[in-house]
């Protein structure tokens, strides 16, 4: 265990005053009197009170110091309070604050050719939205336009956004409460730890055979369905919320060449995965395709400012050339937005955070996690890259069965977060897993002491399986 665990997790006073606590105080009362939470269970909700961040490190309503080890909802790519990003925010605020989308401001104008940059050649637009959830909305409204088709084909397992059509694009159990007809099918996803497609009788289960079986799922989807009927498919390239795992081998090339054979529009939804969380700056990179679609938010430009968006090849541009879009938004290209986009993309070149990213994965994190699949009972398994990676938590690692049902959150995670947190690490948990989302640019020894810390508290849930057995 580092030494410096109970330290670092102590009040920071030469950072956080007591007027700083008291202010915090202050703030959790009207956060609790008046502010409605998502995802929430409003009585039931504890929040926990940040009151300053820099780095990699949050310090919480008692002033202490805590490592985020979340990137908050993983989009704090290049760090909290980035100088470079606070002062191109500052600059853009005192030349342009605000403008109506309709116009042309030169920050905008940098941050399509920066991002275009970094996509396929064939991909040179970009339509600027306020988030993920509303890039997915436009990005499916273009494809249907473009075709001349409804129905979209999602995977279950997936995230792609709260508002009405992106909750229903989803595949994981928030959607539920919000089902609707959107035009959404759904079809399961290649899941190599836990199959939807293994037979009982396989005693072994590849990799290639999880692709041949879901690709020849999705084509029967696909024609049962009415190709004629298939706007378009929406995938994560990476799956994050659902269990940051990495479709098998095969897999992305057989979906772009089922799209390709039925002239469906093949959205990949990079907001979480993209801007260097995976090692590349898309996640996509990490397969032999090109796709006709790529929605990104987050981590464009660390979440310093809400921004989205809806790269496009030249095929979907082309059908709005001649003819109206019928979309658009308030503050689509908003300059501070954009600055700050410029800025961290930028910022994450000169200072290599995304090759930061790919070795803290291959020499750090991933090697460290491997450890703990071997020496912890509860540990099931351990996957991703870069810094995007998942801790399966299971009662039984030769059955797989998890810690809790597929969409239930067992009781000892909450004692888990408790755990880390009094050691100085802010955990993201997900139903039976933790995720392990660093900023892009942690330094080494932070990255390990998070990883040292995640390692102790693990002991919980194997006591847990300890008294079951």
């Amino acid at each position: 265990m580092n030494s410096n665990t109970s330290t670092l997790a102590s009040a920071d006073a030469d950072r956080i005053s007591p007027a700083d606590i008291q202010a915090g105080h202050t703030a959790y009362e009207l956060d609790r009197k008046h502010v409605f939470h998502s995802w929430s269970a409003q009585e039931q909700l504890q929040p926990m009170n940040v009151i300053d961040a820099e780095g990699s490190w949050i310090w919480d309503g008692e002033g202490r110091r805590l490592l985020d080890f979340t990137s908050q909802l993983i989009f704090t790519n290049a760090g909290h309070k980035h100088p470079k990003i606070i002062e191109a925010i500052k600059q853009q605020a005192e030349k342009l604050c605000t403008v109506a989308p309709q116009h042309v401001n030169d920050a905008r104008s940098e941050a399509a050719r920066l991002i275009t940059e970094l996509l396929p050649e064939d991909i040179n637009h970009v339509f600027f939205t306020n988030g993920g959830a509303d890039a997915n909305e436009h990005a499916v409204r273009m494809a249907r336009l473009h075709t001349g088709r409804r129905k979209v084909l999602s995977a279950y397992r997936s995230y792609h956004g709260g508002t009405h059509l992106a909750v229903n694009l989803t595949g994981d159990p928030r959607r539920v409460p919000n089902d609707d007809d959107a035009g959404v099918v759904r079809f399961l996803p290649p899941f190599t730890y836990r199959s939807h497609f293994r037979p009982d009788s396989a005693a072994q289960w590849t990799p290639e055979q999880e692709t041949e079986r879901a690709l020849a799922h999705l084509r029967d989807t696909l024609v049962l369905e009415g190709p004629s009927q298939v706007a378009a498919l929406i995938l994560e390239a990476i799956p994050g919320t659902a269990g940051i795992y990495l479709p098998p081998a095969g897999y992305m090339e057989g979906a772009r060449a089922l799209c390709d054979e039925f002239g469906v529009v093949m959205i990949l939804d990079e907001v979480m995965a993209g801007f260097g969380r995976s090692g590349k700056w898309f996640a996509h990179e990490h397969f032999a395709i090109e796709p006709d679609i790529v929605t990104f938010a987050k981590g464009v430009n660390s979440g310093y400012v809400p921004m989205g968006g809806v790269a496009m090849d030249d095929a979907i541009y082309a059908s709005f050339a001649q003819r109206m879009y019928p979309g658009g938004l308030t503050y689509s290209g908003h300059p501070l937005a954009m600055a700050a986009a410029v800025a961290a993309i930028n910022a994450m070149r000169d200072e290599a955070m995304v090759e930061n990213a790919a070795r803290l994965g291959a020499e750090v994190i991933g090697p460290r996690l491997e450890d703990m699949k071997n020496n912890h009972p509860a540990v099931g398994d351990v996957r991703g890259t870069g810094a995007f990676w998942a801790i399966e938590l299971v009662r039984d690692k030769a059955t797989r069965e998890p810690l809790a049902p597929y969409g239930q959150t067992p009781a000892v995670m909450a004692d888990l977060v408790a755990a880390c947190k009094a050691k100085g690490v802010v955990p993201f948990i997900n139903m039976n897993r933790i995720h392990i989302c660093p900023p892009l640019n942690t330094a080494d020894d932070d990255v390990r002491f998070g990883l040292d810390v995640i390692d102790e508290v693990l002991a919980l849930a194997d006591e847990v399986i300890s008294v079951q057995q």
